[in-house]
This record gives structure tokens, sequence and C-alpha cells, in this order.
């Protein structure tokens, strides 16, 4: 159900939306399309509405910026509908970057087109700053800067900023060697491999992993039989 102004701030945030099991949040963007391998994806990101819930499930969005934007949505469709519009075409260009490369294949020239014009907005819009510490002599000590983005409140597409940046900085890490894609031909999600020996099979060991034991125990039962 689509929701509406009537909904309390509690009601909207009675449990998390997305299921976030990728290790990082580009990689769960990409994972918004579900059932990709069927021919009939199924579509998690139906209105702008559940962009802000993505964006307040990862934590890219605070609750006070989710109720902003389920405010601002009805008062201002025309640029939500935009800010789909755009969201949609850099998480199919992430899709496209990140399977070629899985795959030991060039990425696409137009997602990285995209990919880089999403990046050169969310450069326009973030800056290096001192990190917030309780204990300032901590930071200096450790020398780290970070990115800070200005108000996500600004612009219905301000929460691709941060996403832009996490790919950019997984693309560019040694990390990007450890994307791998669900072994459910069904599934096919994304996720980055973290485990001891980077044998990590499933995108989750409860859905996917469960299902695919149940199916081979079954097979052998038949064959047995």
């Amino acid at each position: 159900m689509e929701p509406t102004m009537t909904e309390t701030k509690s009601e909207r945030r009675q449990a998390p939306f997305f299921q976030l099991i990728a290790g990082n949040v580009c990689l769960d963007f990409i994972n918004t399309l579900d059932n990709r391998p069927s021919g009939q994806p199924k579509e998690l990101l139906k209105n702008y509405c559940d962009l802000a819930r993505f964006g307040e499930d990862s934590g890219i969005l605070t609750p006070e910026q989710l109720d902003y934007f389920f405010e601002q949505v009805h008062l201002m469709p025309d640029e939500a509908e935009e800010a789909m519009r755009r969201a949609r075409n850099l998480r199919e260009a992430l899709h496209d970057i990140f399977l070629a490369l899985m795959n030991k294949k060039t990425a696409p020239q137009l997602a990285m087109d995209g990919l880089n014009a999403n990046l050169h907005e969310a450069a326009l819009h973030s800056r290096l700053v001192q990190p917030q510490t309780a204990q300032p002599q901590t930071a200096q000590r450790d020398g780290r800067l970070e990115w800070r983005f200005d108000d996500l409140k600004s612009s219905f597409s301000a929460m691709l900023w941060p996403i832009a940046r996490a790919a950019a900085d997984l693309l560019a890490s040694s990390d990007v060697a450890l994307v791998r894609a669900c072994s459910s031909p069904t599934c096919q999600w994304f996720f980055l491999d973290t485990s001891k020996n980077h044998h990590r099979r499933w995108c989750d060991m409860k859905v996917c992993g469960n299902r695919a034991k149940v199916r081979k125990f079954y097979a052998k039962k038949r064959k047995s039989a």
C-alpha cells in the first residue's frame, strides 16, 4: 500500500521495509529490482516513498528527513517523479557495471557515463570535514577526515549522492573483486563477500541457502526412490 500523509511517524517506521544483505549500500540499491532472472522482475521502488524508505533503512536518511520527504512528495509530485527516474537509471547503470566486472568484461560506456554524471553532482554537494567526536584529540591522532554531504533535504535526488559515492569507492578499491551474485538462479542478488575464505554463495543463507538445501535433499530422495 502506498504511504499517505495520514500515516503517523511511528507507522512509517514499524519495521525495515528492505532486506539489506549486501554489505554495501550501492549493492543493496541494485537489489531493489528483485527477480531479475525471471524475466518478470519485481520493482521494489514503486514510488518516491519507497525510495525514501530505502534511504532510512540503509541509514542515508534520518527519521526526520524521511518525515520531511513524506510530507513534500505530495506537494511536489513532478520533482519526486524525476528523482525516481534518476534513481532507477542509476540503479541499472550500477547493475550493468558490476555485472560486467564480475564477468571480467569491460563496463558499458553508457552505464559509466550515468554513474559519472551522478558522481559529478555528488561532488558538487560534498566536502571533506573534520569528524565530529567527543574526543577531538583522538581524531587528530588518527588524521582521517570524512566526507559530508549538503543537507539531503535540499533535493529529492539528494539521497542518490551517498549511493553514487559508495559505488565509486567500491569500484576503485580492491574490494570490488569480492562482489558476488547469489548462486540461486532465481535470485542473483549482489553482495560483498567478506566471509573468511571468500566462498560465500548465497545472498542470505536463511533464504536462498536453505531453499537450495531443500531442493538438493528432495532431489536426492527422489533419486534413491
